[in-house]
Parts: structure tokens; C-alpha cells; sequence
């Protein structure tokens, strides 16, 4: 993984993926699942969307959106060279436009959704993650504390993040709670959410 790590820095990609701890965490929750089909919001260089082809089972598959066609290039090579290419298909375009493309083919529910992309649409992409889901479909957003910033929040970003916190609190289909974490990266968390029905 510190190859990811290093050819997304040489690429001049922002280091904001997932911690270490908080990727293996994303490979426990797939095996724990037993998740066949995940869907993964916010590609960026392939780090957590390697940890999920990990966890998933065989003949599984990660179908990771990114807006960026560079940091989509730069995935598919981390991907590849992890040897999980055959697990992970990488689509580039908004979300918003990938996931109703998504919902309108017809595609087999998906048995985990990771959210961890533009803060500013997570409350799109939650309720896109429960149209594609099926009941026990574990959904997981990332950043849900935001250094704090949503008790108050002044900016979008954070804004984002507390309408996503929202949504996801007031959704009839989903039972959730968050969790805090402290680690190289500062104070934040992510909201563990589970689909109902």
C-alpha cells in the first residue's frame, strides 16, 4: 500500500485518502458483509478502493466513481499493480450523473456503499446509495466529524457534511450512528449506516 501511497504523490494527487486503520476497517466490513457488489464513491488514487476489493468475495466487484479523469489513471495503475484489476471497475464523470446512469440501467443492488468524495453533494449521494441498495446494505461515509467543523459549520464543505449527517438521520431506510476518531490526520469520523428495508 505505500506504493499507492507514493505513486499518487508523484502524480501530485492530495493526500486525503483513508488512514491505514480506517482501509482495513473498509476490508473487515466487506468480508464481515460477505459483500459481493460495493459501490464506492470518490475514487481518488485507488487507496481505500483497493482495501474494499480486498474484503470482497470471489468474483465480487468495486465499482468506484471519480470526477478526475488524472486521478482515475492514476487508480486504475495503484489497482492494477495490487493485482485487483478484476475486481474494480473504475468509472469517471460527477457521481451525481454516474449514480442515475447507475439507477437507471437497472444494475443488481449493491451490498456496501462508501461515500467519501465532494462534501457538498453527500446528501445525492446518500439518497442514491439507498435506491441502489437492498435491505442489509451497509452504507459508509467518511469525514463525518470534520475536525468539529459540523457543530457550526462556515463553509460548504462542512455544511455538506452535516446535511449528509442529516440525511442520513431522518432517511426512513436507514438505522445509523457515527463514530469519532482521533488519528495522523486529526479529529474526524464516519457514520456507519445500515438499510432496513
Amino acid at each position: 500500500m505505500r506504493g499507492v501511497i507514493e505513486r499518487a504523490d508523484a502524480a501530485g494527487l492530495p493526500r486525503i485518502e483513508v488512514m491505514p486503520n480506517h482501509g482495513k476497517f473498509l476490508q473487515l466490513l466487506a468480508q464481515l458483509k460477505g459483500a459481493r457488489r460495493v459501490l464506492e464513491i470518490g475514487t481518488l488514487g485507488g487507496y481505500s478502493t483497493i482495501w474494499l476489493a480486498r474484503g470482497i468475495e470471489a468474483g465480487g466487484k468495486v465499482v468506484s466513481l471519480e470526477l478526475d479523469p488524472r486521478h482515475a489513471e492514476v487508480a486504475r495503475e495503484s489497482i492494477a499493480a495490487a493485482g485487483v484489476a478484476n475486481r474494480v471497475e473504475v468509472c469517471v464523470g460527477p457521481a451525481s450523473e454516474l449514480l442515475a446512469e447507475l439507477t437507471e440501467s437497472g444494475v443488481e443492488p449493491f451490498d456496501l456503499v462508501f461515500i467519501d468524495a465532494d462534501k457538498e453533494n453527500i446528501g445525492v449521494y446518500v439518497d442514491a446509495a439507498v435506491t441502489l441498495a437492498r435491505p442489509g446494505t451497509v452504507i459508509v461515509l467518511d469525514n463525518a466529524v470534520w475536525h468539529g467543523a459540523i457543530l457550526d459549520p462556515q463553509d460548504d464543505a462542512a455544511r455538506g457534511v452535516r446535511s449528509g449527517l442529516e440525511a442520513i438521520g431522518a432517511h426512513p431506510r436507514l438505522q445509523a450512528t457515527a463514530l469519532q476518531t482521533v488519528g495522523s490526520k486529526g479529529w474526524d469520523g464516519f457514520a456507519l449506516a445500515v438499510v432496513t428495508e
